[in-house]
């Protein structure tokens, strides 16, 4: 008789998603552990304790938290769901887009820069609007869409301001000129799970800014630009965002590796939760 599997499930706050995977792992009897990601903490001389996990799945609303854990894991062999390589790239768009790039997956055309000055040429050299964008971040948060010149000045002089790592980074954007939606499919190993529409009448589609979800049909171009775009960061359990561009189609325009299902779950009645866990312990089987 093979040994029960040990997993931990590493996170902020016990949201919808979360509730929905522990009841998985529950259903399915599994030996877990939650791992508040506010109260543990690693000793890196004593790696056994952390070695004893079969696998790690990774939850947390802290692009830093979460990530540095993973590195540790990952350094002590500790299988993880997604991997720290994964995580890194997602969690920062400039990255992201630079394997897109690199994978020649589509994409909106975006910009870099490392100063206002520069970033005022390269937003100038797009045209108006354009979308600026912080580097790292999420549900929609600090975007900002720039009209013109005296916007993206005062915008620009902020950031500056504000002095922080990321905000000295410029990453803009062109303004795509969306139908009122944008795309979120889910991503978990090979498949694609299930896709919604993101509707608004705001610019800004995501759900956590009131946004509302409706089915998608997954298409083979869905389908087949949702694989590529996961395969060029590394794989795992992901969601990609797709806009539908009025030139160039279909473009990825982020990829999240900590995503929120609780739209997608209940309007497509695919029960992502429980393929999670299906994920978690096929890697948890391979070690």
């Amino acid at each position: 008789m093979q040994p029960r599997l040990k997993i931990g499930v590493l996170y902020s706050r016990v949201r919808v998603e979360e509730k929905w995977i522990f009841a998985a792992m529950e259903k399915r009897g599994l030996d877990y552990i939650r791992l508040d990601d506010r109260a543990i903490h690693f000793d890196l001389d004593e790696p056994a304790l952390w070695r004893a996990f079969d696998a790690v799945l990774e939850r947390s609303i802290s692009y830093t938290s979460g990530l540095y854990a993973l590195r540790m894991l990952n350094a002590w062999g500790v299988p993880t769901v997604n991997t720290a390589v994964v995580a890194e790239v997602c969690g920062d768009k400039l990255t992201t887009s630079a394997m897109l790039a690199r994978a020649g997956v589509p994409q909106p055309h975006n910009k870099v820069a490392f100063s206002p000055e520069a970033a005022l040429e390269a937003i100038e050299g797009f045209g108006y609007p354009v979308v600026l964008k912080p580097v790292v971040g999420s549900w929609g948060r600090l975007l900002a869409k720039i009209n013109d010149r005296d916007a993206a000045e005062a915008v620009l002089e902020h950031k500056s301001t504000l002095g922080s790592v990321q905000h000295s980074v410029f990453y803009i954007q062109e303004f795509i000129k969306k139908p009122g939606r944008d795309i979120r499919a889910i991503v978990v190993g090979e498949r694609v799970l299930t896709a919604i529409y993101r509707k608004s009448e705001h610019w800004i589609t995501n759900t956590a800014r009131g946004g509302e979800g409706e089915l998608c049909p997954i298409t083979p171009e869905v389908e087949s630009l949702c694989l590529s775009a996961a395969a060029a960061v590394g794989g795992g359990v992901l969601a990609v965002d797709l806009v539908e561009h009025p030139e160039k189609g279909l473009v990825v325009n982020e990829i999240n590796h900590t995503m929120e299902f609780h739209s997608a779950q209940p309007v497509s009645g695919v029960d992502i939760a429980d393929e999670i866990v299906n994920y978690v312990i096929a890697v948890a089987k391979k070690i």
